[in-house]
């Protein structure tokens, strides 16, 4: 039996993805991410209802470092996850399906994203 050398498919160590397919393959992820992020609230919502005791314990977790990077990473999903459920409904309109109207708008996804978040955050912490 001899092998015989054939090419290689590209794989994803070698192969590129374009900034529409991370863009797509995150809107997936961080719909994910929300859906994980609601058990957090569910339990900090039965903490409350709860008692003094039990709220006391959840405020303490939320608002440790590891909390606040748990609330950092859900407000960056919510708001990507949202700015880009616009962009397809601008799709589905059919608004933006030219390749550099989709880059455009895709860009105006991750712009948006770090604004809000960065505008919540701010808002939040001065509180």
């Amino acid at each position: 039996m001899t092998s015989r050398t054939r090419p290689l498919s590209p794989h994803l160590q070698i192969y590129r993805l374009p900034l529409l397919a991370l863009m797509s393959i995150t809107h997936r992820a961080t719909g994910v991410v929300l859906s994980i992020g609601l058990l957090l609230l569910a339990y900090w919502l039965a903490a409350a209802a709860y008692g003094p005791a039990a709220y006391a314990t959840a405020a303490a977790l939320i608002g440790s470092p590891i909390g606040y990077l748990v609330l950092f990473g859900f407000t960056v999903a919510l708001y990507y996850h949202l700015s880009n459920g616009i962009r397809h409904l601008l799709w589905d309109a059919g608004w933006g399906f030219e390749i550099p109207q989709a880059y455009k708008s895709g860009y105006v996804v991750l712009v948006a994203t770090a604004a809000l978040t960065v505008v919540t955050w701010a808002i939040g912490l001065s509180i």
